[in-house]
C-alpha cells in the first residue's frame, strides 16, 4: 500500500550534474597546491622576517646585549696550556732541624698525643692531622740521622752482652 504523494516534485532541484573523475583529479591537485605554499617561509622563526627589515637595519645601532660572533673552539686545542704562577709559601723554608724543633714543641700535637695515651678516641680530621705530623717527623729524624729507638738499642746491647757473659762461664 503506497501513499499517493500529495505535491508534484517540480520544486525539488533537478538532479546535480555528477563530475568526472579528471575534474575531481584536478580539483584535488588544486586544492593540494594551495595548501602546500600556505604559511610562512622555512626558518621564519630563527630569521625573525630579516628580509623585510634589512633596509632599516642599517640605520639602526647593534644591540649591546647580542654577545660576540667568535668561533670559540670546542675540543682540544694543541696550544700549551700556560701554567699559571704559584704563590710562595707563607712559611720561610726552614732547615730540617729547625723544623724538627718545631714539630716537638706543638701544643696541638702534644695535647693530641696526651689524649691518645689516655684511651681517648679522636676525630677523623684529628687523627689525620696527628698521623700526618708523625709521619712528618719520622722522616726529618731520618733525613737527620736520628733515631728515637736509641735507648732502647742501648738497653739491648747491654742485656746481649749480660747473656754472652753467664753463657761464657759467668766472668
Amino acid at each position: 500500500m503506497k501513499k499517493p504523494t500529495s505535491a508534484p516534485r517540480s520544486k525539488a532541484p533537478g538532479k546535480a550534474r555528477r563530475k568526472t573523475r579528471e575534474e575531481l583529479n584536478q580539483e584535488a591537485r588544486d586544492r593540494k597546491r594551495d595548501k602546500k605554499h600556505r604559511g610562512h617561509a622555512a626558518g621564519s622563526r630563527a630569521n625573525g622576517g630579516e628580509a623585510n627589515a634589512a633596509g632599516k637595519k642599517q640605520g639602526q645601532q647593534k644591540d649591546p646585549r647580542i654577545g660576540s660572533k667568535t668561533p670559540i673552539p670546542l675540543g682540544a686545542t694543541e696550544r700549551p696550556v700556560t701554567r699559571q704562577h704559584k704563590p710562595k709559601s707563607e712559611k720561610p723554608m726552614l732547615s730540617p732541624q729547625a723544623e724538627l724543633d718545631l714539630l716537638e714543641n706543638d701544643e696541638r700535637l702534644d695535647a693530641l698525643l696526651e689524649r691518645l695515651e689516655e684511651g681517648e678516641a679522636l676525630s677523623a680530621d684529628e687523627q689525620s692531622w696527628v698521623d700526618a705530623k708523625l709521619d712528618r717527623i719520622d722522616e726529618l729524624m731520618q733525613q737527620l740521622g736520628l733515631s728515637y729507638d736509641d735507648d732502647e738499642d742501648e738497653e739491648e746491647e747491654e742485656g746481649k752482652e749480660d747473656m754472652m757473659r753467664l753463657l761464657r762461664g759467668g766472668n
